[in-house]
C-alpha cells in the first residue's frame, strides 16, 4: 500500500534547514531516518517558539505514537530546506503534526510527513489530555476563538 499524506490542517510554523553530510544515504539523498531527524528538530523549534519542551508542553510531556513518510523529490547535501509545521488545535489526548519539506531554490517539495503525538505524563507513565494552555496557543496562531 503506498502512503499518500494530505494536509488539511493549516499551517502553524516554519523553520529554514540544511541538509547536512550526515543526512545523506548510500544512495547519495536525504535518508528517511533523517527525514525523521529534521522534523524532530522542527517540532523542539515549533515548541521552543511557544516557550515549551517536548517534555514540558505546558504541564504534559509527549511521546511520538507513529510516524510517516511521503518521499516526493530528492534532498541533496547542502539543500537549504523550509520545513513547513501544520497542525489543528489539539483535543484530548493526541494530536497529529504534518510536516512539509521543501527545497527553497526550486520549491521542490522533498517530503511529506505525519507524525502522531500522544500527550504523556512522565511520573505516572501514562497518558494524559493536552493542556489548555497548548489549545489556547494554537487557537491564537489560527486566530481561532474556542
Amino acid at each position: 500500500m503506498k502512503i499518500k499524506i494530505e494536509i488539511k490542517a493549516p499551517q502553524i510554523f516554519a523553520t529554514e534547514m540544511a541538509i547536512l553530510i550526515s543526512h545523506i544515504n548510500y544512495g547519495n539523498h536525504l535518508g528517511n531516518d533523517s527525514v525523521l531527524a529534521l522534523v524532530h528538530e522542527a517540532r523542539i523549534r515549533f515548541f521552543k517558539h511557544l516557550g515549551a519542551s517536548e517534555l514540558d508542553l505546558f504541564g504534559t510531556g509527549i511521546i511520538l505514537r507513529d510516524a510517516a513518510i511521503q518521499f516526493r523529490g530528492q534532498g541533496h547535501y547542502a539543500d537549504q530546506l523550509m520545513v513547513e509545521v501544520f497542525g489543528d488545535v489539539p483535543q484530548g489526548r493526541t494530536w497529529d503534526l504534518y510536516y512539509k519539506l521543501i527545497r527553497q531554490s526550486d520549491q521542490l517539495e522533498i517530503a511529506r510527513v505525519q507524525t502522531g503525538i500522544v500527550f504523556f505524563d512522565y511520573h505516572r507513565q501514562s497518558p494524559v489530555h493536552c493542556s489548555q494552555k497548548l489549545e489556547r496557543a494554537i487557537q491564537e496562531i489560527l486566530g481561532k476563538n474556542s
